[in-house]
């Protein structure tokens, strides 16, 4: 973390093995930005689980129901797509369906770089501490990397909110 990063673009997510912290990039999508903090915020987040988590690829939250189709009551987002950011390690995405404008809450981290997904997903923060927590979550089997007994998000709130 340094000292010109914006708490307010600050997430702090606790997981199983512990803290994780998300540096939002409301720079190239203040759409995503907003929603993730709002939701934070709300505690929308707490006790999800990692829903679905593939080796080599990536872990996906974000869905209260733990299906992989659920959401929030709000509505779905416009695509924030861009082609200066990357799919790298750590690299927070927002998940969608086929429908580019349908990003709602759900979320995605990077384990590895994924060139395939730049300019297809939107970019919405990036990890800047703890993803040696997030390289722990329980992986799901198969192709669909679904998993059974997930780990869940313990808790995800804004920085500027804590000790508030």
């Amino acid at each position: 973390m340094t000292a010109d990063t914006d708490k307010n673009d600050l997430i702090y997510m606790d997981v199983p093995e512990g803290r994780v912290v998300i540096r939002l990039r409301p720079d190239i999508a203040p759409l995503a930005a907003e929603r993730i903090r709002t939701l934070s915020a709300q505690g929308f987040y707490d006790n999800v689980p990692f829903h679905r988590v593939i080796s080599g690829f990536m872990a996906q939250a974000g869905d209260p129901t733990g299906t992989g189709t659920g959401g929030s009551d709000l509505p779905d987002l416009k695509a924030e797509f861009t082609r200066d950011a990357k799919f790298l390690r750590g690299t927070l995405g927002m998940a969608r369906t086929s429908d580019p404008n349908s990003a709602n809450s759900q979320f995605f981290i990077m384990f590895e770089p994924s060139p395939h997904l730049d300019g297809q997903y939107t970019i919405v923060g990036d990890v800047i501490e703890g993803m040696e927590h997030i390289d722990k979550i329980k992986r799901g089997a198969g192709g669909s990397g679904m998993v059974k007994d997930p780990d869940r998000i313990k808790s995800m709130r804004p920085a500027s909110a804590e000790n508030a």
